[in-house]
Parts: structure tokens; C-alpha cells; sequence
């Protein structure tokens, strides 16, 4: 009996979970707490030309690590897992903080976006922010595009941009929520975490997919 999924498709979903957050294929497998080479291509078969597989233990790992879902890594198996075009409305995360493009739920409101097609998975609400300079580095630099959905299911450990009242937006891993407070890890380890009250949180929504 063949597998229900075949061996190209199931790389394929590692690389393409990669690219959803940003992350190059050693980089996903240190984030899983794996060996650095375990999803490298050429670890992809053995000298001999036999087909390698991923053991369920790493796939494991990085859905753990990354926050996705197994249907998330099961669509990237799919002929056009990442290969839709959506065109979706884009700004400068710099201009976010701003009144008239957000409303209080965090959706895109407004005339004022411009648009920019992507190829990756993305839901109606979704919308695309372009990095401005360096405070996100080293995950996010300068002129990187993060595709950004404010329906999407928030949970531990995802990355997300989060807006205050006061109109201040940051792109943070959520490292804790509770109905008192909200507390933030930045992408810098050398910076302390951040701990709003979560009357002071405007809305916060989910980091999708990564352009870098």
C-alpha cells in the first residue's frame, strides 16, 4: 500500500512551514531543538538514492515550535500549498500606529493601503505589513513583508503584532496571556520581555507568513 502522502510532499510541507515563518531549513530545525542539518536537502536521501523520511518525532517538534497546526502542515503538502495569489492590502508598520486603518478589532479599514500580491496562504481578513528598520531584527529586517490576520487563532509562542491604546504597534512573541495582562518576548533576547495590562492592548493579531 502506498503512503497517503508521498515523500516529495512531505518535504515539501517542512520547507514551505519554513517559509511561512520566515525560517530557512536549519533554522526550523534549531527553533524545533533538532540537529541544525536534520532538514537539510541533502539529508533528504541516502547515499544510495533510497528515499530518507522525517520521523514523526521532528514533525512533531516543529509544529510544537512553530505554533502551526497539523492541517496547516498537511495543506502545504497540497500541488499549490504555497503557491496562491492573493492580492492583499499592505503597509508600512510604521504607519500602523496612525488613526483610520485599523478598526478596534485590528482588521484593515480605509483607502489609505496600498496592495501587493503574495504567494502563501492567507485568510479574507488578512493584510500585509512592511518592516521598518531595525528594532525586529534579527528576525525581521528592514523592507521584510509579514502577511498579518487578526481572525487567525492566537496562541503561546506565535509571533504577532500587537497595537495598544496609546497607538503604539510592535511585531513580539506571545509568550503569555492571561485576562490581566499580556506579556510579550521580543525577537532580541539581549531586550527584556514586555508586560502590558490587557486594558492597554487595542488588539492583537497573528503573523501568517514571512517574505525575507
Amino acid at each position: 500500500m502506498k503512503p497517503v502522502l508521498s515523500h516529495e510532499q512531505v518535504w515539501k510541507a517542512i520547507d514551505g512551514l519554513g517559509a511561512r515563518y520566515g525560517l530557512t531549513p536549519s533554522a526550523l530545525a534549531r527553533k524545533a531543538g533538532l540537529d541544525p542539518t536534520t532538514f537539510n536537502r541533502s539529508k533528504r536521501q541516502t547515499s544510495a538514492g533510497r528515499e530518507r523520511w522525517p520521523s514523526t518525532e521532528s514533525i512533531a517538534k516543529v509544529l510544537q515550535a512553530t505554533g502551526a497546526s497539523l492541517e496547516e502542515f498537511i495543506g502545504l503538502t497540497s500541488a499549490n500549498g504555497m503557491r496562491r495569489r492573493h492580492t492583499r492590502p499592505l503597509l508600512r508598520l510604521s504607519q500602523a500606529g496612525a488613526e483610520g486603518y485599523f478598526d478596534e478589532s485590528g482588521h484593515a479599514i480605509g483607502d489609505g493601503w496600498d496592495e501587493i500580491d503574495i504567494l502563501a496562504d492567507a485568510d479574507e481578513n488578512s493584510y500585509a505589513l512592511e518592516i521598518s528598520g531595525g528594532s525586529m531584527a534579527p528576525l525581521y529586517r528592514d523592507g521584510d513583508i509579514v502577511v498579518v490576520s487578526p481572525s487567525a487563532p492566537v496562541r503561546r509562542g506565535d509571533r504577532v503584532v500587537v497595537r495598544t491604546t496609546a497607538g503604539e504597534v510592535m511585531a513580539r512573541e506571545l509568550k503569555r496571556q492571561t485576562t490581566r495582562t499580556v506579556e510579550l518576548a521580543s525577537f532580541d533576547t539581549a531586550l527584556p520581555d514586555r508586560i502590558l495590562p490587557s486594558e492597554e492592548v487595542s488588539w492583537i493579531a497573528r503573523i501568517l507568513w514571512a517574505s525575507q
